[in-house]
């Protein structure tokens, strides 16, 4: 067994607000050119305080074609609806996960209660590309509740893993996905020892929550920097150096090309094209402001 080396440990980019409830670092694809097919984007809302407020932040309609969304909180409280009739509260520890598919429209916001008393919101969300043959699919809906997901503890109290998608040590997640994909949370208590193991040509990274660990015994990694490995090896050794969380992604590669403009993940430009004539027809549903 080959030890997955680490490419690099990353520090959080510059923050920009999204809407005026999320104040997010984008690590890729526009804070780092880094491999991380088939997720394309990675938008992460390190750990902030909002005060009360009436009128909830959040931001407001908008669409989106081609890929999947997957919300993850672990602070605040977010609530969303979709032109399918879809809606939801994603709570702390709760996974939102939104296919888009041939097009959706969508809308966030922070949770009433939680705007009215405040306090502290922190939450990753991710673009999941689709293959071509799924693009133009049926837009579909997956709300992963923290009590659901399976649950693998650790050894010796080490802490524990929540598969969200994917398995792990032969126990599976919740969510479907259309290509293989992994996605955990660890909770690693100090001392807390977790081995993955992941296909060599996987693009594989951690995002650090909280806390602080050493990886492969050798490379230390604080909170709000992303471990991104090397597509060599399989093996990946984390010990907690003090109370952890770490969202794990690992996804097998979309060889296809991308084209990108705003809301929409396509192949081709025509395509691009052709989603923005069907939003401006009305083509993606409807959706109250």
């Amino acid at each position: 067994m080959e030890i997955k080396q680490i490419a690099s440990i990353l520090k959080a980019p510059a923050p920009h607000m999204v809407g005026d409830g999320f104040r997010v670092h984008n690590f890729f694809p526009g804070g780092y050119k880094i491999e991380m097919s088939p997720f394309f984007l990675m938008d992460y809302g390190s750990k902030i305080e909002f005060s009360a407020r009436k009128n909830p932040r959040g931001v407001g309609i908008h669409p989106h074609r081609g890929f999947e969304t997957v919300t993850i909180a672990y602070h605040g409280a977010i609530a969303h609806h979709d032109s399918t009739g879809k809606s939801g509260i994603i709570y702390a520890g709760d996974v939102q996960w939104m296919t888009a598919a041939r097009g959706i429209l969508h809308k966030e916001y922070h949770e009433e209660n939680y705007s009215l008393t405040g306090g502290s919101f922190q939450m990753v969300q991710l673009w999941i590309n689709l293959p071509s043959k799924d693009k133009m699919g049926k837009p579909g809906y997956q709300s992963i509740k923290k009590a659901e997901m399976a649950n693998i503890e650790l050894p010796d109290q080490g802490g524990k893993i929540e598969v969200i998608a994917g398995n792990y040590q032969g126990i599976t997640g919740n969510a479907n996905t259309f290509t293989p994909i992994h996605v955990y949370n660890a909770r690693l208590n100090k001392g807390g020892k977790v081995n993955l193991s992941f296909p060599a040509n996987y693009n594989t990274g951690l995002m650090m929550i909280e806390g602080e660990i050493e990886v492969n015994g050798k490379e230390i990694a604080h909170a709000d920097s992303f471990v991104h490995f090397q597509n060599n090896g399989t093996e990946i050794e984390i010990e907690a150096l003090s109370h952890s969380v770490i969202l794990i992604l690992s996804g097998e590669p979309i060889d296809e090309p991308i084209a990108h403009y705003g809301p929409f993940l396509m192949n081709t430009a025509a395509e691009i094209q052709q989603a923005l004539s069907d939003y401006n027809q009305g083509k993606f549903g409807y959706l109250e402001e």
